[in-house]
């Protein structure tokens, strides 16, 4: 029963980084598909490829998943909220794709841990929630918005003289290049999250202890996500590549750039899981409010942000009824 329970927690866990992958693949190509920088599937086969190596290059997030948001549980019950957590993220990532929403399919994944963790009595770690995550998801947002404005005044100042097909062009080229590091930057972040909850599995299970990652672990998460990041969220990359604003290459190069460097600051200075979505998202309401502030669609971008704020209490609670089920059916 045990094994067959951890086979059915990392096997979901394996689905979740999966609809991460094509929840979230609009954060690193929409940008450049909008501005026609790249074709969409040529994008999508880039991203892919750099998610897959951005997973193998640290490790701090993955721990802080695994240690800093609740209590590892024990035995069954442990295993049950490992379970409805992941069904949690899983439920929100596939509602906000349906409506082309870009949420954070991360503060899915921890509300989805809040709210099994106390459905099952088991303690969270209220001080990791609030310096961790509350925290990063309010403050990386705003750096992202302000972030993406002054990065954008400075392309528009240095580029001034410009001729602008020539400068146009050019971004184009550069788009590549940070939508690359874009697509790495998510690999980073989003396989690691997943990372952490199989270890916690492994942990429960009696299958490992300590917080080191199996390389087969990495190997697993990272070829999930690369291969839902290649299935395309098309849904959710409408809404980030024309519905905000209708993007020029500089302006989606300022973006791209703008998110990628506050989510490696985040991974290896801080080992806080950001959310992807939120930055990207932010970095392009920045960028396209030095044209002037009524370009960007304030309307879409309000419906946005109240997204964000609901994902983890709505996750929690799917959750926390998932656990009640599972504790009832096989507890």
């Amino acid at each position: 029963m045990d094994m067959a329970a951890l086979i059915v927690v990392i096997g979901v866990a394996f689905f979740f980084t999966y609809t991460n992958g094509f929840h979230d693949s609009a954060n690193a190509i929409a940008t450049s598909v909008s501005t026609r920088a790249l074709t969409p599937r040529a994008a999508l086969a880039m991203a892919a490829v750099m998610n897959l190596a951005g997973a193998f290059l640290g490790s701090g997030v993955a721990k802080t998943v695994s240690e800093g948001i609740i209590e590892t549980p024990t035995g069954s019950k442990g295993m049950a909220i490992m379970f409805a957590a992941l069904v949690g993220a899983i439920t929100w990532n596939l509602v906000t794709w349906y409506f082309g929403l870009p949420s954070s399919s991360s503060h899915a994944l921890f509300g989805g841990m809040v709210g099994a963790a106390l459905a099952g009595g088991i303690g969270v770690v209220w001080h990791g929630v609030v310096e961790k995550i509350i925290i990063p998801m309010i403050v990386s947002p705003v750096v992202g918005l302000i972030g993406g404005f002054l990065v954008m005044l400075a392309i528009l100042w240095i580029f001034r003289r410009a001729n602008p097909h020539r400068a146009k062009r050019n971004f184009r080229v550069a788009q590549t290049a940070s939508a690359a590091a874009m697509a790495l930057a998510h690999g980073l972040q989003d396989a690691q999250k997943t990372m952490g909850i199989v270890v916690m599995a492994l942990t429960i299970s009696g299958h490992q202890t300590g917080n080191g990652i199996p390389i087969w672990v990495k190997i697993s998460c990272a070829t999930m996500l690369s291969l839902g990041t290649y299935a395309g969220g098309w849904r959710i990359m409408r809404t980030l590549g024309r519905k905000i604003i209708e993007l020029d290459p500089p302006q989606g190069f300022a973006a791209e750039a703008t998110a990628s460097a506050v989510m490696y600051v985040t991974s290896f200075v801080y080992a806080a899981p950001i959310s992807t979505t939120h930055v990207i998202t932010s970095a392009i309401m920045g960028v396209g409010a030095t044209k002037r502030v009524r370009a960007v669609r304030w309307g879409v971008a309000k419906n946005i942000v109240m997204g964000w704020f609901i994902t983890m209490p709505a996750a929690a609670i799917v959750a926390a009824a998932m656990y009640g089920i599972v504790n009832l059916l096989f507890l």
